[in-house]
């Protein structure tokens, strides 16, 4: 059965967002949300999920190139337990490695500063897991 998952570039300003689907293995930018004071827009992430009824959760997670956790790794673990606490769906981490570089390749550094390309390493982050 296909199914439709919500993607997380989850930030410390910015959380992108993007949705895929397993039946096609693709992913599309949704929006970049800003965080209220350090902390997710619980409300608008809410309203993301009523409208498209995700089956689950990919959530990037920070890893250096030495495959060490780096220092937002804690902020990114506590965000996946609330998102499953919050909405009882499985939450799935994935190695978030160069996604945001990747984003930029792709869009430029342009979209990077009108918050697109935190959206666009959303989708990368889900299409990578949806392809694995």
């Amino acid at each position: 059965m296909p199914e439709t998952l919500l993607g997380f570039d989850f930030g410390t300003k910015r959380i992108g967002v993007a949705v895929g689907q397993s039946l096609t293995g693709t992913a599309a930018p949704l929006t970049t949300l800003v965080t209220i004071n350090g902390k997710p827009d619980w409300e608008a992430i809410g309203a993301l999920i009523a409208e498209w009824k995700p089956a689950a959760f990919v959530l990037g997670f920070p890893v250096d190139l030495d495959g060490s956790e780096n220092d937002i790794a804690d902020r990114v673990k506590k965000f996946a337990r609330q998102l499953h606490g919050r909405y009882h769906l499985p939450v799935h981490l994935i190695d978030e490695t160069l996604s945001s570089i990747e984003a930029e390749r792709h869009s430029g550094p342009k979209a990077r500063s009108e918050g697109r390309n935190d959206a666009i390493a959303a989708a990368i982050i889900l299409e990578t897991w949806l392809n694995q």
